[in-house]
């Protein structure tokens, strides 16, 4: 079969930005409902992990981990905030967001700022930056040092990548604006206010509890929600048919379409995940609530199967780490030195 002209398949991704248009308009009674929904959960079990301190903190660490992805999903409705997705008032939604990032230890001016350039350059290998899973070319990494390749093979490696990293990224690296260092005082205003009042809270957490729920509630829900949202991100971007290209080729609907997944979860996994999985959609239309996602697949048959990924499938791209722009696919690091098929 003869694969589509570049322009033929970014005028058929385009064709979907109208129709897509229609699903955007929030309803303000169904996102406080939505809030409410995963907010009660997440302080009721904070409230049943402390009690469960008493008894014996080993009992609280499954709670803790468990209510990490009420986190993931306060979180996806913070990240819902910052596209302006979730309220007809942006201000309102914008300190929504900022609350919300008290809980999700991310300051939400830099996140958004960040996450807007992972919108306009996701699959440009011309302008791979901050807020992306880094992913070299099969020519890069054969060019590369020994050490270069080293490090490349720690940074993928998926105790880093799924393991040290979230933490790091989540209980450090947040602290302050990376990325933003000079770009304005409105990123340090959201850093440092953000860090202020995440140290507020666990000192009144540590004031009334002591160590314990610091160490067996907080770190653990943390972490997890941490692990579970880079995994996310890490399939909604790397899998086997994803799509890069060069600036000259480059085409935001193209990528959003075919360098997006449909990570089709269980049921309940969709709903702790606040649909996030059905990233296509979102990379096509950022400006969708997320309880309106699956109305859209629903309506539109036809995006039900693009880049479908199932969570058996999700695990394999694990391995996959090297983009090869002559196969067009994401290939294992073995695959940089075999030679391609004619």
């Amino acid at each position: 079969m003869t694969a589509p002209h570049p322009s033929d398949a970014a005028a058929d991704a385009r064709r979907w930005v109208p129709i897509l248009a229609r699903y955007r308009d929030p309803s303000d009674r169904r996102s406080l409902l939505e809030i409410g929904l995963t907010l009660g959960p997440f302080l009721l079990l904070w409230g049943l992990g402390w009690w469960a301190l008493s008894i014996s903190p080993w009992l609280a660490v499954p709670i803790a981990i468990f209510n990490g992805f009420f986190l993931v999903r306060l979180f996806v409705i913070q990240h819902d905030c910052g596209h302006g997705a979730l309220f007809s008032n942006k201000t309102l939604g914008d300190w929504v967001g900022r609350a919300l990032g008290v809980l999700t230890v991310t300051p939400y001016d830099v996140w958004q700022r960040i996450h807007a350039a992972h919108h306009g350059t996701a699959g440009n290998l011309d302008r791979r930056g901050p807020g992306e899973v880094y992913t070299m070319t099969t020519a890069e990494y054969r060019a590369e040092s020994r050490l270069g390749r080293l490090r490349y093979r720690l940074y993928r490696h998926p105790v880093v990548l799924f393991g040290i990293g979230p933490a790091w990224v989540f209980l450090f690296e947040n602290r302050l604006p990376l990325g933003l260092m000079r770009a304005g005082a409105r990123y340090w205003v959201s850093a440092m206010g953000t860090n202020i009042a995440v140290f507020l809270v666990l000192g009144a957490v540590v004031m009334f509890g002591g160590l314990d729920p610091l160490l067996f509630l907080f770190l653990p829900t943390t972490v997890c929600a941490a692990t579970i949202g880079v995994w996310l991100f890490y399939v909604q971007h790397q899998f086997e048919d994803t799509l890069y290209e060069h600036e000259p080729d480059w085409n935001l609907h193209e990528v959003a379409l075919h360098g997006s997944s449909h990570y089709d979860l269980p049921a309940p996994l969709h709903w702790l995940t606040a649909n996030i999985g059905l990233h296509h959609v979102h990379h096509l239309n950022s400006r969708i609530p997320f309880y309106r996602l699956p109305a859209v697949l629903r309506d539109h048959p036809g995006l039900e199967g693009a880049q479908r990924l199932s969570l058996g499938e999700s695990l394999r791209c694990v391995r996959l780490k090297l983009w090869d722009e002559e196969r067009r696919r994401l290939v294992t690091l073995a695959d940089a030195f075999t030679p391609t098929p004619a």
